[in-house]
């Protein structure tokens, strides 16, 4: 092994266990299953070490791997293995999630309510949903991330959060609360 290839191991490693949790955590929200998103997260770390080169030379190398995440993850749906739940699923935990509050038992609530609604979305809705409201991406970075359009963003996280809020909300209850942000529905 030549120095070169030793010192891109060692960076690629290094990358790798940087980015490792966040990659399962995005890969558990689009599969819904713990060995998927595992599958899922070294697929596409595969794919980057083959790429290396380029991964270090792309100006956001996090956001190419995430876009191999993505491209993985729609080639697996496309391809018909995509995992099915049974019908009594909880959605366990979301790939070692760090706790977000102090209210932890709140927090799993959420979880098993939330995970169940999102895996319903359509492929595209919950790519959108988590790049954006997950993974915090702007709307041009989701769009980068999906090679697609911002237009196409923005429709598909408005109808995946609509059918989210159909979801989610409590048997009985009426209307529900809406974010605003900086005077318009997020």
């Amino acid at each position: 092994m030549t120095a070169e290839q030793s010192e891109r191991d060692t960076d690629f490693q290094s990358f790798m266990a940087s980015r490792w949790p966040r990659l399962l955590r995005t890969a558990y929200l689009l599969t819904g299953e713990q060995h998927a998103a595992e599958d899922l997260a070294q697929t596409a770390l595969e794919r980057a070490y083959v790429a290396w080169r380029r991964v270090t030379r792309a100006e956001d190398p996090d956001a190419y791997v995430r876009r191999i995440l993505f491209n993985a993850h729609a080639r697996r749906f496309r391809s018909g293995r995509r995992a099915e739940l049974p019908s009594g699923h909880s959605g366990g935990s979301a790939g070692g999630a760090p706790p977000a509050g102090p209210d932890r038992i709140a927090q799993a609530d959420d979880r098993l309510a939330l995970l169940p609604a999102l895996l319903a979305l359509p492929p595209r809705q919950r790519q959108a949903v988590v790049l954006r409201y997950w993974e915090d991406l702007s709307v041009e970075e989701a769009a980068a991330a999906m090679g697609c359009s911002t237009g196409t963003i923005k429709s598909q996280t408005a109808k995946g959060l609509a059918k989210l809020r159909v979801s989610l909300v409590p048997r009985g209850r009426t209307g529900g609360t809406r974010e605003r942000a900086g005077g318009r529905e997020r």
